[in-house]
């Protein structure tokens, strides 16, 4: 079964977002509300203020995509929306909506894994991307190497067996005071350090496929308080260097070892710069073809979600209205 015009909603955590994409590569529209301002002065998010926003903002930014996409709400051929991973009751609230919608226009609901949509995201912006590709997913909540060897057809190398790249910064930030979220701050921060300053632990660095960041935001929490007069500076450039350094170390013998055709980054903290310049630096060295999303198809959106709906209804037909939230779903691998 196939659906040109897919209304992609995205509610898996703080960001509530709505986007209209036709083809799974044709951004129509695509709007994003961050509640960043409501979950600063706490530090991190708090599920149930992000439930509460998304049940506030949801409708008014589905109609906010649906006008932007210069389409009537019966042009739209199917409603897709995340049903997981993600904090349960937010994403309850972006699940009951697109049910509610299919049903009132008598389109197909689309179930879609966060996972999956973030994979997505390269393609809106580069729809002849050649596989097998190399992804590195990395964000709050995940940290993961995937060769992704053709369209919905997965392999899980490794993941993270303790922090997320993303949740080590927010925890890095912090500790030294900087505010939340703690990946951008860091970044405009490192600019002005030395990232040789200290030389922090690149856990794993070598070994298999999976990720450990606890440890060197364990090092940064313990050399501030032995050296507590360390330039702030100094200590952001030389941590993201650390986790930075793995990430690619990493991607890169993954692509070399599975003859990967190109190397993509996904996920939030693939706006890191640091992050994108050494990707870009290596697939140069290696004669990989780079693929660096705009950063706002890394951070969460919901044209990834449409885009990747696009795919699955074409492969597996609608999702049953049954479908619940899941938020400790897996990326489906086979």
């Amino acid at each position: 079964m196939s659906a040109d015009r897919i209304l992609g909603i995205e509610t898996s955590c703080d960001e509530t977002a709505a986007a209209v994409v036709s083809r799974g590569t044709d951004v129509m529209s695509s709007v994003v509300s961050s509640q960043i301002e409501l979950h600063a002065r706490y530090g991190g998010v708090v599920p149930e203020v992000a439930s509460r926003a998304h049940v506030e903002l949801l409708m008014p930014v589905v109609a906010q995509a649906v006008v932007e996409a210069g389409v009537e709400d019966r042009e739209i051929e199917a409603v897709a929306a995340t049903y997981g991973p993600g904090l349960v009751g937010a994403l309850l609230v972006g699940v009951s909506a697109a049910k509610a919608m299919s049903m009132v226009w008598g389109v197909p609901f689309v179930a879609v894994n966060h996972l999956e949509a973030h994979l997505y995201a390269s393609f809106l912006e580069e729809p002849d991307l050649e596989m097998p590709l190399v992804i590195l997913l990395v964000s709050g909540g995940h940290t993961m190497l995937i060769v992704m060897e053709d369209h919905l057809r997965y392999r899980v190398l490794g993941g993270t067996v303790d922090d997320a790249a993303g949740e080590a910064f927010d925890k890095v930030a912090r500790h030294l005071d900087l505010g939340y979220p703690g990946g951008p701050v860091i970044d405009r921060l490192s600019a002005d350090g030395d990232p040789d300053a200290i030389r922090f632990p690149r856990a794993m660095a070598k070994e298999g496929w999976d990720f450990s960041f606890s440890g060197v935001k364990t090092a940064v929490v313990n050399h501030v308080r032995k050296n507590p007069e360390t330039p702030i500076p100094d200590l952001a450039a030389s941590f993201q260097e650390a986790v930075v350094d793995v990430l690619i170390d990493k991607a890169r013998r993954a692509a070399r070892e599975v003859g990967a055709k190109g190397l993509c980054l996904g996920g939030g903290v693939a706006a890191n710069s640091r992050l994108r310049e050494k990707l870009l630096d290596v697939c140069v060295e290696d004669g990989f073809r780079a693929f660096l999303p705009s950063r706002s198809m890394c951070t969460d959106n919901a044209a990834m979600v449409a885009a990747a709906a696009w795919w699955r209804l074409k492969a597996d037909g609608p999702s049953p209205l049954s479908v619940g939230a899941d938020p400790s779903l897996r990326l489906p691998v086979y």
